[in-house]
């Protein structure tokens, strides 16, 4: 695929007569950021001029060091369709950048220059990508007169329900739309299981595409859902006694253009490689779902009964475990792991559960057998018989779990390690303090 060019996208710039240039980044919790420039300055984006104040954004930098730069990605140039901006907004593009200090050295607290660099530690190991496609879901809630998104779901539909039970179809047609038009290739949309809840997939791509397309795909979704009178919503569990939302995400290695996690040899298509790598994953599950379910709310998500693996086991012919084996082979063999959320920063994300099957492989760690049997169905005592364990159940032990894990730890940096850790107690303590609807219900009036 060739590169863009300075001169490229100058050209681009004139010929479609782009009056503003979005320059985005994100966070260490996920949040999208952006500066918008005028035109006129787009050389000064270009040559890696442009100055922020680093201080500003939560996780990055103090006050007394706050200028940083940012470098833009000139492969990630897009001219946004008119759905992505107001009618007298003027043509708008964006681009992606990365972040750095004020003596342009790569700031190790973007996450997205952290992902690059694990992805170099995995090309020193001899591979030479990592390929991720992810099934992100959300919830259309309708909007209220003041603007603000109700509790009334957008429709009654079930799993792949057609209208008019599904009143979303005209939603997902423009989201899907919007995304061919910037360049994302659609391979499926539909309605999910609960109601008013939405899935748009799309192909897979090396990690860093794969982690900015999801970051793009949000702010799409919610623009164009803004358009219809809709709030979408990414929160793992907005309503009780439903499903919630999901990200599952499915992973492959490749070497010289081939996947090494095929081995038509096996009895299940999978190469010693990718049994290592799934070894990986499973051993480090507990400790990395901080990272892939990051709120207090992902954990109201992760309990037994509505299709979310709460227990770290895999199989290869149901889906309830927590890593599970699609059918396709060969070029498309890959690992799904189905417990991430969408409030993941899927640069952290990717990062952890690269990581971790990279360490499954140099350790050459062989998963437990296979769990073939509805685990949803079994017991207490059936899971230990099955050497199956848990998923921490709350945020603060997950976070702690993190803590212990150098492997872990060490893929997303001490520096974002450490921020984050600190902001998610600081988060669970708010939430511990707080008092529930559901707590008044039930002690209120019984004492």
């Amino acid at each position: 695929m060739a590169k863009l060019t300075k001169a490229a996208i100058k050209e681009a710039v004139k010929e479609e007569g782009v009056d503003f240039l979005r320059v985005m980044f994100t966070d260490v919790f996920g949040m999208i950021k952006n500066v918008e420039i005028p035109v006129s300055e787009l050389d000064t984006v270009l040559d890696n001029n442009l100055l922020f104040d680093g201080s500003s954004i939560d996780g990055f930098v103090r006050i007394e060091e706050s200028d940083m730069y940012l470098y833009p990605d000139l492969d990630t140039f897009k001219i946004l369709p008119d759905t992505m901006t107001g009618e007298h907004d003027g043509k708008v593009a964006m681009i992606v950048a990365n972040v750095y200090t004020s003596s342009r050295e790569v700031f190790e607290g973007d996450p997205r220059n952290n992902l690059i660099r694990v992805l170099r530690e995995m090309k020193a190991d001899g591979f030479s990508d990592f390929n991720v496609g992810t099934e992100p879901e959300f919830f259309l809630f309708k909007v209220g007169e003041d603007g603000k998104p109700t509790m009334e779901l957008n429709d009654n539909g079930g799993y792949f329900d057609l209208a008019p039970l599904d009143l979303g179809e005209h939603v997902r047609r423009e989201i899907v739309l919007t995304l061919e038009k910037m360049g994302f290739e659609v391979e499926a949309a539909h309605h999910e299981v609960a109601p008013g809840q939405h899935e748009v997939d799309f192909r897979y791509a090396d990690a860093v595409t794969a982690a900015d397309h999801i970051q793009l795909f949000k702010l799409i979704v919610k623009t164009v859902a803004r358009k219809y009178g809709y709030y979408a919503t990414f929160m793992p569990k907005p309503i009780a006694g439903i499903n919630g939302n999901g990200m599952h995400t499915n992973m492959s290695l490749s070497k010289d253009g081939k996947n090494v996690f095929d081995d038509p040899t096996d009895k299940l298509g999978l190469s010693e490689t990718a049994y290592h790598f799934l070894g990986g994953l499973l051993t480090h599950a507990e400790n990395f779902v901080a990272i892939t379910n990051p709120t207090v709310n992902s954990f109201k998500r992760l309990t037994p009964g509505f299709e979310a693996p709460v227990y770290i086991a895999w199989s290869a012919s149901n889906r309830s475990p927590m890593v599970r084996i699609p059918a396709s082979r060969g070029a498309a063999t890959r690992l799904e792991l189905r417990m991430v959320d969408p409030t993941a920063n899927p640069y952290l994300a990717f990062a952890v559960v690269l990581a971790s099957g990279l360490d499954g492989i140099e350790k050459k760690i062989t998963p437990e057998h296979s769990v073939d049997k509805n685990i949803f169905r079994m017991d207490a005592d059936e899971r230990q018989k099955a050497g199956i364990k848990d998923l921490p159940d709350t945020l603060l032990a997950a976070v702690q779990n993190l803590e212990r894990d150098e492997v872990v730890t060490a893929a997303i940096s001490k520096r974002i390690a450490d921020t984050f850790v600190e902001a998610k107690k600081l988060e669970y303590q708010s939430y511990r303090a707080s008092v529930s609807k559901w707590e008044l219900d039930q002690y209120l009036e019984t004492f």
